[in-house]
């Protein structure tokens, strides 16, 4: 008697079940995670509110429940208003970073690409420079400062799309090479912004703002920024079979009857809104959106509906803990967001590089 082997179209359809269960579990442990993190992050400050108290402070502002305040409303103001808009803020900074990330090393085939590497980052920060250092009114005021930077952000994309498109098609070369050579000429314009104002506190200002910073959080840019970064992530993810596609190669993709230009254009300006919205409000935070990709593809393959998916949680519960970190290292000072992503993500990538190197190709 001979055995029979299974049939090539059974066999995928269990890996692909395989994967599905893995993604789901991994989805359902990281946002149960992040659920805690969020919980103690609120409590965690120069002030501690145990997190029992943090529950309690958020059901009776969000349910009602409950009815009797059994806290300080030193506690409540300092939960409700600081903190727990705050750690919103970071959870969705970190999801956008990390989807951008995610996304553009696909759309440029390059696992080294990050949000910086469009020059949308560079763009934004020479934005908030200009409203630090010569604004009147946009210096004193958040809400002016975030629109600053996202037309510095918009400004760069729009340059962006006009040098990958000259002389020819937009290609994953050309984006790569625009994106670094816009990325400088806005480094070089932000600098010079710097020592041309005599502004010190504002030059102060604009370096602390470069490396990152949740400090001015409100309710009002954490409803602006889950709005962007909700529908980011939708407009990706219905992107996903096309970025799967596209991830073979762009011979590929024109075999399949789709324009490799056109996906690149209408992904490139989703992620591009993504990264000037976080970068408004935020500042420029590095190794988020390099360094999360990587982990989300170890937990559940490179598909983009798990990958996308992934990253964002993974990216949400990254930058909630490194702003924990920023707080609470050299309390009552505040370290800039940037040096504690770029302290933990370096070595996480010198990890990755080392089992890149090991892996079979």
């Amino acid at each position: 008697m001979t055995a029979t082997l299974p049939r090539t179209e059974d066999a995928d359809d269990l890996d692909h079940a395989r994967h599905r269960v893995t993604t789901v579990l991994w989805l359902g442990g990281l946002a149960a995670a992040l659920a805690v993190v969020l919980i103690v992050a609120t409590g965690l400050g120069p002030v501690w509110v145990p997190p029992g108290t943090v529950a309690r402070i958020i059901g009776h502002h969000t349910f009602g429940v409950p009815a009797v305040a059994d806290w300080t409303p030193a506690q409540d103001s300092i939960v409700w208003l600081v903190r727990v808009p705050r750690v919103l803020l970071g959870a969705m900074v970190g999801a956008a970073l990390a989807v951008a990330g995610a996304v553009l090393q696909t759309l440029v085939r390059n696992v080294l690409a990050d949000p910086h590497i469009l020059g949308v980052t560079s763009g934004a920060s020479t934005g908030a420079a200009v409203s630090l250092l010569f604004g009147v009114t946009a210096a004193t005021t958040a809400g002016a400062l975030a629109a600053s930077a996202f037309a510095g952000a918009l400004a760069a994309t729009v340059l962006l799309f006009a040098i990958a498109r000259i002389n020819g098609q937009m290609t994953s070369l050309r984006l790569l090479l625009g994106g670094v050579t816009i990325g400088y000429l806005f480094s070089a314009a932000t600098s010079f912004l710097i020592f041309a104002s005599d502004n010190q506190e504002g030059a102060r200002t604009v370096l602390f703002w470069l490396l990152g910073s949740l400090g001015s959080a409100a309710w009002s840019s954490v409803a602006t920024t889950a709005l962007v970064t909700a529908a980011a992530v939708a407009a990706l993810l219905l992107l996903a079979a096309r970025l799967d596609v596209l991830a073979a190669g762009d011979d590929t993709a024109r075999a399949l009857g789709m324009s490799p230009v056109r996906l690149r254009m209408l992904a490139l300006g989703v992620v591009a809104l993504a990264i000037g919205a976080v970068v408004a409000v935020a500042g420029a935070i590095g190794f988020v959106g390099l360094v999360v990709p990587h982990v989300a593809r170890l937990c559940g393959g490179g598909t983009h509906r798990r990958l996308i998916p992934l990253s964002a949680v993974l990216g949400a519960l990254f930058l909630v803990i490194a702003d924990v970190a920023a707080r609470v290292v050299f309390a009552p000072r505040e370290l800039p967001l940037g040096i504690v992503t770029a302290v933990v993500g370096a070595p996480l990538l010198l990890v990755l590089i080392r089992r890149f190197r090991h892996s079979p190709t």
